[in-house]
């Protein structure tokens, strides 16, 4: 259940990077929409599940010289990847650049942060007993 409200939250975040120039979500219907956003968050969560921990541990030094600033590059980057391979995949989701993508990433931060707040604690915590 955890897993379904995660990728359900990321799925909103992602909608509302949208409204952003830049960002595109194509569809003929709103199920197609609601389906690619699905697709994405879960392309999303795979990206930072796998390459964000490399890449931060790789990059360790970066982090600390720039006080933790460069995670806005990596995360504009993430996001970027996550266009390119919902375009590999003929999704109609596109991510137009660098800039947008940096305005993506921040955008699904906030999102996700306030609707992880307005979620129930007790779907966590029925997936954690």
């Amino acid at each position: 259940m955890r897993i379904i409200a995660k990728i359900v939250v990321t799925a909103l975040a992602l909608w509302a990077t949208t409204f952003l120039p830049g960002i595109t979500l194509g569809g003929s219907s709103i199920w197609v929409k609601v389906g690619t956003l699905l697709v994405v968050a879960i392309i999303f969560g795979v990206i930072n599940a796998i390459i964000k921990p490399v890449i931060k541990t790789l990059g360790c030094a970066f982090y600390v010289l720039t006080l933790g600033l460069i995670a806005l590059v990596v995360n504009a980057l993430l996001f970027l990847l996550t266009g390119w391979l919902a375009g590999l995949l003929h999704l109609p989701f596109t991510v137009t650049g660098f800039w947008p993508a940096l305005w993506g990433a921040i955008v699904v931060a906030i999102v996700s942060f306030i609707l992880h707040l307005i979620i129930p604690d007790s779907i966590d915590e029925g997936a954690k007993s």
